[in-house]
């Protein structure tokens, strides 16, 4: 894992000039290809975010939309303990481990803590523990993060998680949001004082209630949609920010 840019060359790195030059590839070899084959590789090479994915040694593209959350609203530092959920193929954690110092690479600097759970298995992250194969919406689940965070408390609590699409656009929805409510709960029960969360949504009209319960623990909470985001995506994040505590409604 490389080290954070410094302010300056990450913003020379991802000025909007900069990010243009990387979506002149074409797609080869498409023979034989089906045709949303074809337009996801067609996507995939015109997406800067992708060839920044790799020069930067993340997982994937999703990894900017955590450092853009991050950059803006300060939701990660140094010795922080923090959950993350939905975590394959672990690009959201690599962020999480570098900006609490997990890897303890940053010296004189707090080192923090990441737990990290997805359905599916995925390879190791240095600086995090690595829950694959678990459901986090399972009381099992939970359970065994309780028992390795041995009781600290969770500065902050990451969800990109989204449910496999039925292509009911009313299911999916309602899928999305029940995943938020279930993260949301096991964060007001082991989060620290001010503590934040940022979940996925994908933007429907249950969003603005689930935006009011949240703002019922947090001080504030904030509907984004980073630059990394594509544009054609329904998919948003609510941030919420500074922790009240469970008895605050």
């Amino acid at each position: 894992m490389r080290p954070l840019l410094s302010n300056y060359l990450y913003k020379r790195l991802f000025r909007t000039d900069n990010v243009g030059k990387y979506a002149k590839q074409q797609p080869r070899n498409l023979k034989g290809k089906s045709k949303s084959s074809q337009e996801w590789l067609t996507r995939q090479l015109a997406d800067p975010y992708v060839e920044k994915a790799r020069m930067m040694n993340y997982r994937c593209r999703s990894a900017f939309k955590l450092l853009e959350i991050d950059d803006k609203y300060k939701i990660l530092k140094p010795g922080d303990a923090v959950l993350d959920c939905g975590a394959a193929p672990g690009s959201w954690t690599q962020v999480a481990v570098e900006r609490t110092n997990a890897h303890g690479k940053i010296e004189r600097a707090p080192v923090g803590a990441v737990f990290s759970i997805d359905l599916l298995h995925f390879h190791a992250v240095p600086g995090a523990t690595i829950y694959g194969g678990m459901d986090f919406t399972t009381p099992l689940s939970q359970q065994r993060l309780r028992e390795a965070l041995a009781g600290r408390q969770v500065n902050c609590v990451l969800s990109d998680m989204a449910p496999n699409a039925t292509g009911v656009r009313m299911l999916d929805q309602e899928s999305i949001t029940n995943l938020c409510y279930e993260v949301l709960r096991f964060a007001l029960a082991m989060s620290a004082p001010q503590a934040n969360l940022v979940v996925k949504v994908w933007d429907n009209g249950d969003v603005p209630k689930l935006e009011r319960n949240m703002l019922k623990f947090y001080e504030k909470v904030k509907r984004v949609k980073p630059r990394a985001s594509r544009g054609d995506s329904a998919e948003h994040f609510l941030v919420a920010r500074g922790y009240k505590g469970a008895t605050a409604a």
